[in-house]
């Protein structure tokens, strides 16, 4: 049951988040999403071999009893930046909407677990708030694929913009395999910058965490 759980918490996750990216895009403008199938509830849309595969190990690790965070990503929704009234801002708000959606699932299971103490609902609800905390806070660091990457280039001018966007396309992936993999004592860098704020945020979601 307790793996199932997790599972359950994992597709949800990945699936809002990777549809409210869908939603917003289509909402400002651009029906590539939509029309590419990814406007759905249907996880198997949006897996990614590598982000979501990583994801769905560390789950069932937590799930067993590792103490881990589980953090990982999902195939990038496709966007059309030209189909957008603003292409810079409404780049970065359609990248924003993913981890927005997943602090918003947590807050409201959040809640519901306060509603509904004790059993199944508090301990889907433990999984779902950790995993799509995770995955906000995770998703927000400034480098591509991420969608931090996509939300800083939004952010400063459209000069700054375009030197930021090419060293991102051309050293990203490699700057995140870097973050990602194990250096000091069985930590990886990512998890030493992301934890603390995760933890935080868990603390006031998750009073006995």
């Amino acid at each position: 049951m307790t793996i199932l759980i997790w599972i359950i918490a994992f597709a949800l996750a990945i699936t809002i988040h990777e549809a409210a990216h869908a939603f917003a895009a289509d909402k400002l403008g651009d029906p590539t999403a939509r029309l590419s199938g990814r406007l759905s509830l249907n996880p198997i849309k949006h897996y990614d071999p590598v982000g979501t595969t990583l994801l769905l190990v560390l789950v069932i690790a937590r799930a067993v009893g590792i103490p881990i965070i589980p953090f990982g990503w999902a195939k990038p929704v496709p966007v059309d930046p030209f189909n957008f009234k603003n292409p810079q801002k409404d780049s970065a708000l359609v990248s924003f909407a993913g981890p927005l959606s997943n602090l918003i699932i947590a807050i409201f299971f959040s809640i519901l677990a306060r509603l509904f103490p004790g059993g199944f609902v508090v301990d889907l609800a433990y999984a779902i708030i950790l995993l799509n905390v995770s995955l906000a806070i995770f998703n927000l660091v400034p480098i591509h694929p991420l969608d931090g990457g996509h939300i800083l280039v939004g952010l400063v001018n459209p000069e700054e913009a375009r030197k930021i966007e090419l060293f991102l396309n051309r050293y990203g992936n490699i700057i995140l395999i870097f973050l990602i993999f194990p250096t000091f004592g069985g930590s990886s860098i990512i998890s030493m910058i992301t934890s603390p704020l995760i933890n935080f945020l868990l603390k006031i979601l998750l009073p006995a965490y």
